[in-house]
């Protein structure tokens, strides 16, 4: 069953757009972000043991750092730390909890200017609630997309997320070198608009694109993480886990 039929994706698209002038946020649209974590540990040096797609964060497409006062506290979302454990679970350090410190910081603190996500436990549970609403894991199966050694093209992956949730996500890759014949799949982005509806991911539109290497330290200097948007004319790897 699609989330959401082609008239309702259209009208949300056409609501979300005149929400950039009234909207009362700082941001105008959230994007829900996995990453696969054979790609991630690859160019960061962890040990995977987790086969299937993570959360990487709920992002604001605006705003960064924009409450430094309001420290994360872990108490707030106690209920919620089975399921971040599993869902969104910090692959460079599994006993620590900057990875989701870090999150709240730089882009809850923003998502909270909506009352929808002005707490920490709403901001953490409505994450959760998207990443299981949309289950890119299991849609991808479903329709052939696994793991492996073979290579898939950008278009068989993209379509296969517009045909099931009616709107484009946006696709992000890892490029091995300058020369490289085939790129690896990092992550991929599924947006909503402020109301939770689906929404287009703008191909043109720039996200947060780097990583300090060390979830527990906020302030360190930002290093390149290495994903970029997908060449469609390049084949694309999905690895399995080493």
């Amino acid at each position: 069953m699609r989330l959401c039929c082609p008239f309702l994706i259209c009208l949300a698209a056409a609501l979300s757009s005149a929400l950039v002038i009234s909207s009362p946020y700082l941001w105008t649209k959230l994007i829900l972000t996995h990453h696969w974590p054979s790609t991630f540990c690859s160019m960061e040096h962890c040990h995977p043991n987790i086969s299937y797609w993570t959360l990487h964060g709920l992002w604001p497409d605006k705003g960064i750092d924009c409450n430094s006062s309001w420290h994360f506290n872990s108490s707030e979302i106690e209920d919620l730390l089975p399921d971040m454990e599993k869902s969104w679970p910090n692959l460079l350090h599994p006993s620590s909890i900057g990875f989701w410190k870090y999150e709240w910081h730089k882009h809850g603190t923003c998502a909270a200017t909506a009352t929808s996500l002005d707490s920490q436990h709403k901001y953490f549970s409505k994450a959760l609630e998207l990443y299981h609403k949309v289950d890119l894991d299991g849609i991808l199966r479903k329709f052939d997309i696994v793991p492996s050694k073979k290579y898939y093209t950008v278009s068989q992956i993209e379509g296969v997320i517009e045909k099931f949730y009616g709107v484009k996500p946006k696709i992000q890759c890892v490029h091995p070198s300058k020369n490289a014949d085939f790129q690896i799949l990092g992550q991929i982005e599924i947006c909503f608009n402020p109301d939770f509806i689906l929404l287009d991911c703008e191909k043109q539109f720039i996200i947060e694109t780097t990583f300090n290497g060390d979830w527990d330290n906020r302030i360190a200097v930002d290093k390149a993480s290495g994903f970029s948007v997908c060449d469609h004319d390049l084949p694309v790897n999905y690895p399995p886990l080493p």
